[in-house]
């Protein structure tokens, strides 16, 4: 494969990338990781840092529509990347002490979960009394729908701040964006309606991202000549998934995903185990 049939294939499954990761609120990074490694053999840690600028370039898409629309609660994203941001740091630091095949398996199972989690049917959470926590931290607002603003009330603050570390901790050490883990601690823990949870967690990602580049950069894991065409993909698959996600009905998109990304995933597991990596 020459280098236009590489940037080629790089850049068009960027785009399928940034598109499914703005419309699910979990990453590009997901897809983009496994494709570089399985489809056009990339070493996993330059894959990793590729991923990271495209995840930066996903929140950058993404976020800015999500936030004119009024759907991204930005007080609580700021919030939470305290401690995402701090999680992302120690999981770089071990994605440089950690063997490929490890990073592999592990990535294989955190793709795994996402399909599980993206399968799921997902509703607007039921409304809950105000939390004397997020009330004085003034968290609870609107967001819109057909009818109007519809307000909200955060639950658990202190639950979901300790799941973001974890999530940190997986952005680090794989390169995603780790918004399985992110919306399912606004949406579940902390009682958030699922599109706001969305478009708050694509916001969050590129923070996260950002925190780990930095230390993959330090380490020479990201090759502009991969990184640019990823971004480029990525960036616009995640505008055009941004402006698809208010209108359009994204449950059978989840189940297409979910069904790729397990393929994806039971594939890098074997990969790690069989040492192909």
């Amino acid at each position: 494969m020459n280098i236009f049939e590489f940037s080629t294939v790089t850049g068009v499954g960027a785009l399928l990338a940034g598109f499914l990761g703005a419309l699910t609120g979990l990453g590009g990074g997901v897809v983009i990781v496994p494709l570089l490694v399985l489809l056009l053999g990339v070493d996993i840690r330059y894959a990793i840092g590729a991923s990271l600028v495209s995840v930066i370039a996903t929140s950058s898409g993404a976020a800015s529509a999500y936030l004119k629309e009024g759907y991204s609660n930005i007080r609580i994203g700021m919030f939470l990347e305290v401690a995402t941001t701090a999680g992302a740091l120690s999981g770089a630091w071990l994605a440089t002490r950690v063997a490929p095949p490890a990073i592999a398996i592990v990535f294989g199972c955190v793709l795994l979960y996402s399909a599980v989690q993206s399968a799921k049917p997902r509703l607007d959470a039921a409304p809950a009394p105000p939390d004397p926590l997020a009330t004085r931290l003034k968290f609870d607002a609107t967001y819109p729908t057909p009818e109007g603003p519809k307000p909200y009330h955060v639950r658990r603050v202190p639950l979901g701040f300790s799941l973001m570390y974890g999530a940190g901790v997986l952005s680090g050490l794989l390169g995603i964006g780790s918004g399985a883990v992110k919306v399912l601690a606004m949406d579940n823990a902390m009682n958030l309606p699922f599109k706001v949870s969305t478009t708050t967690s694509n916001f969050m990602i590129g923070v996260t991202a950002a925190a780990s580049a930095g230390v993959y950069l330090s380490r020479g894991y990201i090759d502009p000549g991969l990184a640019m065409p990823v971004m480029l993909g990525v960036l616009t698959g995640s505008i055009v998934g941004a402006r698809v996600l208010g209108a359009a009905r994204t449950s059978w998109l989840r189940r297409v995903f979910a069904v790729v990304i397990i393929a994806l995933g039971l594939e890098m597991i074997y990969s790690g185990v069989t040492g192909r990596l």
